[in-house]
């Protein structure tokens, strides 16, 4: 797959293709069936099929303090559209002047010069263009202007519309069953792992604690179930190669223990030898098990621990 940082990366030879285009945070099942019928009417017509997507958020730019919580790292996104068979993935750098192109601009700019577009797929919802001017309608009249086909694909599974803002209220909640359900996967914080009080080891579980970037959507304080695995990205010590391990995982802070900042830990099962400082990892979050506790006695936090391994294990077997 091809990945393109703003139009001056896509080749000037470039010939004609079918042209996804969305934020795609989350990369969810609806973003999935958009993206599906793309690589279908790619195939159909016989060219390459292009996801175009932005960064930063739009609503950082035109709307700044209003970032939404992201589900995934740009590296993440990119790695989930490659996984769905796109030909090429074009990033464009979201800026003021981007934001204030008309609905004509934008196509013309993007999807015809650069890009030449055979056919446009969008959700049914698209907005695009200054102050979101442009609609599904729009881009099929600008598609009889520029000569492609535009299409509109209803993000709806079951009978329920699916929405990465749906999402978010659902990881806020805690609710990762549902999560995961609505997203095809489980949901992913990534982050480098940094020292921390230490005070799992102290207990007899280590644990990764991770720093994830501003803005990740982080799930609600509570015990998880889940799975600790490294990010391929140089700093991922060669031993552990793609390994995946099963993982409890604490979300908070630690009510136990006075003065704690919110933090994301994760202690992979049977895994006392880990050596992961410095290293980019992923925390997937399968199962919500509890919330946090404040414990009386150490030795009523670690009884506490070991019942909560015991769940991790027979949940993530």
């Amino acid at each position: 797959m091809r990945g393109w940082h703003g139009l001056e990366d896509v080749p000037e030879d470039w010939g004609r293709s079918v042209i996804t285009i969305g934020v795609f945070d989350g990369v969810h099942r609806g973003h999935q069936k958009m993206v599906a019928r793309a690589v279908s009417m790619a195939a159909e017509l016989g060219v390459p099929s292009v996801v175009v997507t932005f960064d930063p958020h739009p609503e950082e730019v035109v709307r700044p303090g209003t970032h939404p919580p992201r589900l995934t790292t740009a590296r993440h996104r990119t790695e989930l559209l490659a996984d769905l068979g796109v030909d090429a993935v074009c990033v464009l750098p979201f800026t003021l002047d981007f934001s204030r192109m008309t609905p004509d601009e934008f196509v013309q700019t993007v999807l015809v010069d650069r890009l030449h577009a055979a056919g446009v797929v969008v959700g049914e919802n698209f907005r695009f263009g200054h102050k979101a001017a442009g609609d599904v309608e729009t881009l099929r009249t600008l598609g009889e202007k520029y000569d492609f086909v535009a299409e509109a694909v209803p993000l709806v599974s079951d009978g329920e519309t699916i929405s990465s803002t749906l999402i978010r209220e659902q990881i806020a909640a805690g609710d990762m069953e549902a999560v995961t359900a609505t997203l095809g996967r489980p949901h992913r914080v990534e982050g480098v792992v940094v020292r921390g009080y230490q005070r799992g080891r102290q207990l007899g579980f280590p644990t990764a604690n991770v720093e994830s970037p501003e803005f990740t959507a982080i799930p609600a304080d509570g015990v998880y179930a889940g799975w600790l695995q490294g990010v391929p990205t140089g700093n991922l010590p060669a031993a552990y190669g793609g390994e995946r391990w099963p993982a409890a995982i604490s979300v908070g802070t630690n009510p136990t223990f006075e003065g704690v900042p919110r933090t994301v830990e994760a202690y992979a099962l049977d895994r006392d030898d880990l050596d992961l400082y410095g290293a980019h990892v992923a925390v997937d979050f399968g199962f919500r098990l509890r919330g946090n506790t404040r414990f009386d006695s150490i030795e009523a936090l670690v009884a506490q621990i070991h019942a909560d391994v015991e769940e991790v294990r027979r949940l993530t077997a």
